[in-house]
This record gives structure tokens, C-alpha cells and sequence, in this order.
């Protein structure tokens, strides 16, 4: 039989004024959700730039990385805990970014746990924030949850970020790790950059364009991490990605088609290592990547509302289009 879902009455985002975590906000505020965001900024009462919300749902908790203070408290009673914290990996690889990167997630992930162990009714659910880039480069082999690990530095990073949590979540607590692949968005992240390059001209593939893009609608993105916190049936790993991955290629193919921009040549390697070293993010953002498919959601039926990439980004950079479609 199935298990009937939770209820949820409030959550606390860690991380949740970040550029997922301002979506999700959104979306349990639209289902009459309190939200608790635990945040290192001065609280404000509400994200500052959030939309549509309901300020009376939404309220935020000054917290640190490093010791459990006052702030546990926010965890106590609450229905679920979805911890999104940790230094964005868009930024050049360097020694002392690629540390942080690490710290910011592992040092979150063991203060969370430790605040848990203060709270005599705790959160039923733990949903965890990680990444594709912890499976092996399979190239055209499709990449479910049961895919190998891969090596290397950001590779490095989620395992330990995954350990992390495993380590600090509580012995009888419901544990859902999302492996987040490219999250797309209009006003962020790395569609907001690569939408500014093909307005110049500049919008060919990425090295051979052969390696794949593993992309989810931000709207998708928020929906699954409310299914994993509602969802009694979500356990484990579960790969955070639309169902039709792309090569890059063909993602700059489309994102040019949808911005009615002409067709441009593709970016040698050397020219897309130099130019993101001018832009201060990661070649290999650009460069590497996975066939990532959600194969464990669709078997528990979640439906995608931007299954496709042609849907998806006409919704984010084109919306009047669309509308007047309809």
C-alpha cells in the first residue's frame, strides 16, 4: 500500500535565500507552508527579493557554520529540514575556493546535525542538496543513482558532503540526498550567463559540444525537493534532473533557436578555459558533465512540468511568447 503523504505545517531551509532556495520558498509559501531560512545575512523577515510571498510564512534565523546557538530552535517541531547551504562552484578552481567549497557544505551539514540532537521533537525528514558531479564520466551512457562515483575535486566534494550528512542525520530520521544537475533560471545561475553570451554572438558550443548537459526547470527543481520532504517513499539518493538530457551542443542549439539569435561557431577548449578564467567560474563547468536521468522520481511518479528543453527555456527567456500562445 502506499504511505500517505506528510503534512507539512513548517519547514527550515538552510540556505534558502540562495537562488534554489528562493523558488522553493515560493512554492510552499503557495501551499500555505511556513518556511524558516536559516541565514548568515542580517535577518530582513523574508527573502529580500522573493516574490508573491506571504511575509507572515516566511521568517529568517541568523545562524553560523560552526556552533549550534540560538538558532536550533527554529528546528524544534518543525516537519521537515532541506539544507541547501554551501559556497556557490561557480568560481575559478583555486586552492583556497576549492577549501571552501568543501567547508562551507561539510561545516553546515555537522552543525545541523549536532542542533538536531537538541531538539526533543526533531524534523521526521532530512532533504540534502548534492550534485551530479560525484558519478563517473559514462559519456553517452545514461547516469542513474546506481552509477559509479567518479574522481577528482568536485567529485571529492559530494562524497564528503553526502558523508557529512549521513554522519549527523538522526539514527530513525527519513533521508533524501537530491544530486542537483545544471538548475535553469532566468535571473540566475548558469543559464542567466550563458543566455548574455548567445545575445552577443557568442553562443556556439562549449569545446566539442559533445559532452552532456543534465539541466532541470528551477520550478521543477523546488517541486521535488517539496516531494522528497513530503513523500514518506523518498529515501536515499535520487538524481535532480530533467528526464531529457542534452549534449551541449544541441543545448546551445536551442537556447540560441529560443533567443532567435544566428548560428555561431563552437568555442575551441583553450578560448573557454581563458574565458572563464576572465569570468571567474570553473572551465570544467562548461567542459565535462553526465547523460544524468531521474530515473528513481519517475518510478515514484513524479510528473516534470518542463520535461523537455524547448518548454523549459522558452518559459524562463521568453514568457511573453508563450503566453501568447495560449
Amino acid at each position: 500500500m502506499p504511505t500517505s503523504p506528510t503534512d507539512l505545517s513548517h519547514v527550515v531551509i538552510a540556505g534558502g535565500s540562495g537562488f534554489i532556495g528562493r523558488t522553493l520558498v515560493e512554492r510552499l509559501v503557495q501551499r500555505n507552508i511556513a518556511c524558516i531560512i536559516l541565514t548568515r545575512n542580517t535577518p530582513s523577515g523574508r527573502p529580500s527579493d522573493a516574490r508573491n510571498t506571504n511575509s507572515l510564512l516566511v521568517r529568517e534565523v541568523s545562524w553560523n557554520l560552526k556552533t549550534p546557538g540560538e538558532w536550533w530552535h527554529a528546528l524544534e517541531g518543525a516537519s521537515a529540514l532541506i539544507n541547501l547551504a554551501g559556497r556557490t562552484v561557480d568560481c575559478r578552481p583555486t586552492p583556497e575556493n576549492l577549501a571552501e567549497i568543501l567547508t562551507s557544505r561539510v561545516d553546515a551539514t555537522r552543525v545541523l546535525g549536532e542542533a538536531l540532537r537538541r531538539c526533543k521533537v526533531p524534523p521526521e525528514v532530512w532533504v540534502q542538496a548534492s550534485t551530479l558531479a560525484g558519478y563517473a564520466d559514462l559519456g553517452d551512457r545514461y547516469v542513474d543513482e546506481t552509477a559509479p562515483k567518479g574522481q577528482g575535486q568536485l567529485a571529492e566534494v559530494c562524497h564528503r558532503w553526502e558523508a557529512a550528512m549521513e554522519s549527523a542525520r538522526l539514527p530513525n530520521m527519513r533521508a533524501v540526498v537530491l544530486r542537483i544537475g545544471m538548475v535553469l533560471g532566468s535571473d540566475g545561475g548558469a543559464l542567466a550567463a550563458l543566455a548574455r553570451l548567445a545575445r552577443l554572438g557568442m553562443g556556439g558550443a562549449a569545446g566539442s559540444g559533445r559532452q552532456y548537459m543534465s539541466w532541470i526547470h528551477r520550478i521543477d527543481m523546488a517541486d521535488l525537493l517539496c516531494e522528497a520532504a513530503s513523500n514518506p517513499n523518498f529515501k536515499g539518493p535520487y538524481n535532480a534532473c530533467a528526464p531529457n538530457p542534452s549534449t551541449n551542443a544541441e543545448f546551445m542549439k536551442e537556447l540560441r533557436r529560443v533567443l532567435d539569435r544566428p548560428w555561431c561557431p563552437n568555442a575551441p577548449e583553450f578560448a573557454v578555459r581563458l574565458g572563464a578564467w576572465f569570468m571567474g567560474t570553473n572551465p570544467e563547468l562548461a567542459l565535462s558533465g553526465w547523460r544524468g536521468i531521474p530515473k528513481k522520481a519517475l518510478e515514484a511518479g513524479f510528473r516534470f512540468t518542463y520535461p523537455e528543453l524547448r518548454g523549459a527555456l522558452e518559459n524562463l527567456l521568453t514568457p511573453e511568447k508563450v503566453t501568447s500562445k495560449k
